[in-house]
């Protein structure tokens, strides 16, 4: 015959007991919040992107015959910082509503020509206009895409206790303020969004560096007399 033994009293309160230690050890303690034992500092203190749109408008004088210089030096630096972080096409709109059309056409030829000298082809370029239903004179407008580079919001440190050593954890400002000085240095925020293509290699500088190199020879660029970096003797005296 099968005998079933009973468990005692004690080997309950014993389960019991062991079950209650292994659920506490499951949960450290902490001070911190869950969120800051998720991933690195950095990501915590991530940088946003936020697209933007640069816009430059240039006004048609009704008795003006051609753009001032003070017109074509602002086209020349709204076409440089397109050049410089402007993603996309670079928009030229004629204004459909104008007081003087022949000037609107003459600006947009004027920024055309601009453009082209600094660089951008004309492909590069988008032609559209504005303002059919404007009863006023409309400007001509150049606009273009851009990213802005968002920086966390950083909490004071004067708002954190250190001699709270309660827990081990790592601060929430850790980090923050590496990434907000990155925001502000870095030159086109579009990068963060992902790597810029690469342009195709120089076969015939590869060419000639490894012939260099071969032949144990040098292959820095050779610096002309006045590359020199030696220090002037005026001020050395």
């Amino acid at each position: 015959m099968t005998r079933i033994l009973k468990p005692t009293a004690t080997l309950i309160v014993a389960g019991i007991g062991m079950a209650a230690l292994s659920a506490c050890s499951s949960v450290a303690p902490s001070n911190v919040p869950a969120a800051y034992l998720q991933g690195t500092a950095l990501d915590r203190n991530a940088i946003r992107v936020e697209k933007k749109t640069e816009f430059l408008e240039i006004a048609i004088h009704p008795q003006a015959s051609e753009v001032s210089l003070a017109d074509k030096a602002a086209i020349s630096n709204f076409v440089s910082a397109y050049r410089d972080h402007g993603h996309g096409p670079l928009i030229m709109s004629l204004p459909a509503s104008s007081a003087n059309p022949q000037l609107a056409v003459a600006a947009v030829a004027e920024a055309r020509a601009i453009a082209y000298e600094n660089g951008v082809q004309y492909e590069e370029i988008e032609g559209t206009h504005h303002g059919e239903d404007s009863l006023v004179s409309e400007p001509m407008i150049l606009a273009f895409q851009a990213y802005d580079a968002i920086a966390p919001d950083c909490p004071s440190q004067a708002t954190i206790d250190y001699s709270d050593i309660s827990s081990n954890n790592e601060r929430a400002t850790l980090g923050c303020s590496i990434r907000a000085n990155l925001a502000v240095m870095i030159a086109d925020p579009a990068d963060l969004l992902g790597s810029r293509p690469l342009d195709s290699a120089d076969p015939v500088r590869r060419s000639v560096i490894l012939e260099k190199f071969r032949k144990g020879e040098s292959t820095a660029s050779t610096r002309g007399s006045n590359e020199s970096g030696t220090v002037s003797q005026a001020v050395s005296n």
